[in-house]
């Protein structure tokens, strides 16, 4: 469903303080950006900001990175966040939103030691059904290989999806490309696990009675390269 415009957004996130515009003049020296070198968190796609408002004011100790392209949803993210902020009485110290095309996010983070982090979140992502889509999956291989540059060995990916087949196909491409499956469950709600900061689409997807699926892949050490044309997982599953 596309986000109806919204004609205070830009004007809102030029004025703040936390919102990276032009983040390739940052690759290289992230850390530098916040107030406090401390861990680095990614979410891949924030949306409208209610995990990583969440995720921000339960753990201070962390830093948090908040990645959309859409300068309407991330403006509805900084009013989340502030929403978020107020009522735990502290200051926005330790998030940074940033206007980036995930498919190209080795234009924006590097392999130097100030961008390495700790772990990526991606949330529901677009499931991508045709064939000839699924390189576009924020978990398609072509995306783990640009991931791996920034993420630090023994880094985590934490990955929720409502789709079965996205989130089938995304345990193979982990596990080519290098990732540990450390944690798994086909019914995040139910298996007792914690934290959870549950997103939009989940609360939708949760009131159709449809299950979050979630997974914590642990980037191995080594080189791991997506072969550029593969056969790819699901067509060799399909004619097996």
């Amino acid at each position: 469903m596309r986000m109806r415009a919204k004609k205070w957004a830009r004007p809102e996130l030029a004025a703040c303080p936390y919102y990276v515009k032009e983040p390739q003049e940052y690759k290289g020296k992230w850390d530098t950006v916040f107030s406090k070198k401390q861990p680095l968190h990614v979410e891949l796609g924030c949306g409208k900001g209610r995990f990583l408002a969440q995720a921000g004011v339960e753990n201070p100790q962390v830093n948090f990175i908040g990645i959309d392209l859409i300068s309407d949803m991330l403006g509805v993210a900084r009013r989340t966040i502030e929403a978020a902020y107020a009522q735990a009485e502290r200051p926005v110290d330790n998030i940074l939103l940033a206007s980036m095309e995930i498919t190209r996010i080795d234009m924006d983070f590097s392999d130097a030691p100030a961008d390495q982090a700790e772990r990526i979140y991606i949330n529901f992502c677009n499931p991508w059904f045709k064939p000839s889509q699924h390189k576009k999956r924020l978990t398609h291989p072509r995306q783990l290989e640009k991931y791996r540059a920034f993420l630090k060995d023994g880094g985590e990916i934490w990955f929720k999806t409502d789709d079965d087949l996205l989130f089938k196909h995304s345990i193979g491409y982990f596990e080519q490309m290098g990732f540990t499956i450390r944690y798994l469950t086909y019914d995040l709600h139910t298996s007792g696990f914690s934290p959870n900061y549950r997103t939009e689409h989940e609360e939708m997807y949760t009131a159709q009675g449809i299950k979050t699926k979630f997974l914590i892949a642990v980037k191995q050490p080594g080189e791991f390269l997506a072969p550029r044309r593969e056969k790819s997982l699901e067509t060799a599953e399909n004619k097996a």
